[in-house]
């Protein structure tokens, strides 16, 4: 009988390998099928991320910077442009030869010597400076500074990978310090400082725009490879009202005044009385923008704008034309003048000694008499006191183009001492600044008609067009009538009264002095302020001057500002062509107690004021 075999060592053995076996397969299978899956994910559901990534690392991305906008005055000439430029820089440890592509697909080998003469030619530099830049072992070192745009242009064709272009750019003031307070100026990281350069520095700025390239791998522009660039947007100029060959003679008429009584400071305002435009701003120490570092820290406003002071006589313009509306008075109305004035306990006296006389309103006015001129405003409650200076703007910013504006200082009447509610009337305990004064002059000038004053005049896009700014609209203080009467107060006070010096020949001029004593940061009073300011030709006012010198040294019936008046205003009306005057001056008599053509009471040129500011008749 034959023995069976045994299967059982035998079915066991060739379990296990064959069990091993399928395991490999399938774990082979397993990758194969993982492999195909990220091989299918790659190439057919993420080539936009790979390419992006890819793209990504072969960008580069340059800032071009946007051009500053130029400021103008209102001839179009350039008080500030700016010139792009760029610094031209190399990292030392990256300088070495490469292979640059050609356009027609081919490349070149560039060593560091013809990289040397390629920037050389480019920069128009000497061989052996380029040398001494590139060599080295540090990772930023100059080749050139301020190269202009062309010329980096030509750098950057090159493709050298280490040479880079830094955006930089000069800000340049071809007039210097000529209405350098109201230009202003840059300082560091190009930020704006001072005058419209802040103030408008939004729609001189522009927007930068970029260019985005790609680079092979050694760091070298690839020619053929797609540019992306996203326009730059210059910003805009900015025209202003400013006259610039007025605000230099205005300068220097201001600043020889203030040299010659070794002022404090002086400052001058022209400005145009039918729309309030100011034709110069000019301050008798200013900052040169091309060099601010150089400026005391307050000559770097225009004080005209940012320096209230108390105005003085000028302010019984103001206090006449509120009496005159009112009806309270006309240029003829006779009033008899103490030899003082005692009110509520508070004695007012003239600068000059007078027995009683009787003056008409226009000659108070004319000689600057304190006494008949709180006589005539004690007529009118504190609260209208009150009022018409807030009417004529006082205490409020004119709202000017400019940085750093006071808006002066108006207490409310329930404020004011027994002795302030009258010293108000004549200009004292009351500040301003000598342009809100001069907007109290342009309202009477104007038919009444108040316009607040504007510097910037219209902006001037990029490609040339010009957009005109509106100007704010006037507002009546005072009737036709009430201006006509205020003006010829103004004229009789410079040919029959206390301000001859201000005369301009050939031309019909009204104005009014002032002197109020400067307060002194210590306390008290240890100065005067002294200040015209006037119309021409008042037959037609047209322009106006404003001229102010804070601390003046000299007897104080010579510190006064008539002649520098006398001098910017006729400058003015020459410059402008304005016809001479074909009419004859107004005739009010001032006194009506002596036959006319008999010598009369004035005030003497050297008698100050008192302590309770009463002033000089001549300043």
């Amino acid at each position: 009988m034959a023995r069976a075999r045994s299967t059982s060592t035998g079915n066991g053995s060739g379990s296990s390998v064959i069990g091993r076996s399928h395991v490999g397969v399938a774990l082979v299978l397993a990758l194969l099928l993982v492999l195909g899956v990220r091989l299918v994910w790659v190439q057919g559901f993420d080539v936009a991320g790979r390419a992006e990534r890819a793209a990504a690392d072969r960008s580069r991305t340059e800032v071009v910077p946007a051009l500053r906008g130029e400021i103008r005055d209102t001839d179009g000439k350039v008080l500030a442009r700016t010139l792009q430029r760029y610094d031209v820089t190399v990292d030392q440890q990256l300088v070495r030869e490469f292979e640059r592509p050609r356009a027609d697909g081919t490349t070149e080998t560039v060593t560091p010597t013809q990289a040397v003469y390629q920037l050389a030619d480019a920069l128009e530099l000497e061989d052996e400076d380029v040398k001494k830049a590139l060599d080295g072992d540090k990772p930023f070192e100059y080749v050139a500074r301020g190269v202009t745009p062309e010329q980096w242009n030509t750098v950057r064709e090159l493709g050298l990978p280490y040479v880079y272009g830094q955006p930089s750019s000069d800000r340049i003031y071809p007039n210097g310090p000529v209405a350098g307070s109201v230009v202003g100026f840059m300082g560091g990281d190009d930020e704006a400082l001072g005058g419209i350069e802040q103030t408008q520095d939004e729609l001189l700025s522009g927007t930068d725009g970029k260019r985005t390239y790609e680079i092979s791998a050694d760091g070298v522009r690839i020619p053929v490879a797609p540019t992306e660039e996203t326009p730059v947007e210059d910003g805009s100029a900015v025209q202003l009202s400013i006259d610039s060959d007025v605000q230099f003679f205005a300068q220097q008429a201001v600043t020889e005044r203030a040299q010659e009584l070794d002022a404090e400071w002086g400052t001058a305002v022209v400005m145009r009385v039918s729309d309030g435009a100011v034709l110069a701003l000019a301050d008798s120490s200013t900052v040169d923008p091309n060099d601010p570092g150089a400026a005391e820290a307050e000559d770097l406003g225009a004080r005209a704008v940012t320096q209230a002071v108390e105005p003085g006589s000028t302010q019984k313009i103001l206090t006449a034309a509120a009496a005159v509306e009112e009806g309270l008075v006309t240029p003829e109305t006779e009033i008899t003048v103490p030899p003082f004035l005692e009110i509520d306990g508070q004695k007012i006296t003239d600068a000059f000694d007078h027995g009683k006389q009787d003056r008409t309103f226009a000659g108070i006015i004319a000689d600057s008499m304190n006494t008949g001129t709180v006589m005539v405003g004690s007529r009118l409650s504190p609260d209208q006191r009150h009022d018409w200076m807030a009417r004529f703007g006082v205490g409020e910013a004119t709202g000017i183009e400019l940085p750093g504006e006071s808006p002066g200082i108006l207490a409310a009447a329930e404020q004011w001492d027994t002795r302030q509610q009258y010293t108000v009337l004549f200009g004292q305990g009351v500040a301003q600044t000598p342009l809100r004064t001069a907007t109290v002059f342009q309202a009477v000038a104007n038919g009444g008609v108040q316009v607040e004053p504007r510097v910037v005049e219209a902006v001037v896009a990029p490609d040339g067009t010009s957009t005109p700014v509106e100007r704010p609209a006037g507002e009546r203080i005072v009737s036709e009538e009430t201006s006509r009467q205020v003006l010829d107060m103004m004229e009789v006070t410079v040919t029959e009264g206390g301000a001859k010096e201000a005369a301009v020949e050939g031309y019909r001029v009204g104005g009014k002095t002032g002197t109020a004593e400067a307060p002194s940061p210590e306390g008290g009073y240890d100065g005067y302020t002294t200040s015209f300011v006037g119309v021409a030709p008042i037959e037609d006012p047209q322009y106006l001057v404003a001229v102010t010198l804070q601390r003046p040294k000299g007897a104080v019936g010579t510190i006064g500002t008539t002649g520098a008046f006398s001098k910017i205003m006729g400058q003015v009306l020459r410059h402008y062509d304005v016809p001479p005057s074909t009419t004859d001056p107004v005739d009010i008599p001032l006194r009506t107690d002596v036959p006319e053509g008999s010598p009369a009471e004035s005030a003497p040129e050297d008698t100050p004021p008192d302590v309770v500011g009463t002033e000089d008749a001549a300043g």
